[in-house]
């Protein structure tokens, strides 16, 4: 496997936010017409110390994670990261394409500082459970969600 993962470049956008629409569970909710809206996000992100990965082949995006970092108010304000935004290519899964990412997403929670890293997986997910506790994710919670607006 020839996969290259790094921080998302602008001209990258494009193809991580139709990876996000061919794999989302929620259509509609995307804006792929509005690509600022995603980049601002990325800027955001590397703002705060995180950041927007992108699992290339070659030039092609084929994963895409975003990497959130936070002072945590547990833990004396220790800093913890956030995964959100985990997208594998359907043709590319099963291929270690997405180890790889969390790998990266890891090691820059790692340099951070961060104490604990987290991710929430929709419950039809199943695959993908399995697949977060090979990486030694431990399911330790119940997510909540509430759309606003």
């Amino acid at each position: 496997m020839s996969v290259v993962v790094r921080g998302i470049e602008r001209a990258e956008v494009p193809d991580a936010v139709a990876l996000i629409v061919d794999g989302t569970l929620a259509p509609g909710g995307e804006r792929p017409d509005d690509l600022d809206a995603y980049w601002r996000a990325v800027l955001a992100t590397r703002e705060r110390g995180g950041d927007v990965l992108v699992a290339l082949d070659g030039s092609a995006v084929v994963g895409v994670c975003q990497v959130m970092v936070f002072p945590h108010f547990q833990h004396a304000g220790g800093w913890c990261c956030e995964l959100e935004s985990v997208y594998v290519r359907a043709d590319r899964r099963g291929g270690g394409v997405g180890a790889t990412m969390l790998r990266a997403a890891e090691d820059l929670a790692r340099a951070a500082g961060c104490y604990r890293i987290q991710l929430t997986s929709r419950n039809p997910r199943l695959d993908a459970h399995r697949f977060y506790r090979a990486l030694g994710f431990e399911q330790m919670s119940q997510g909540f969600k509430k759309t606003l607006g």
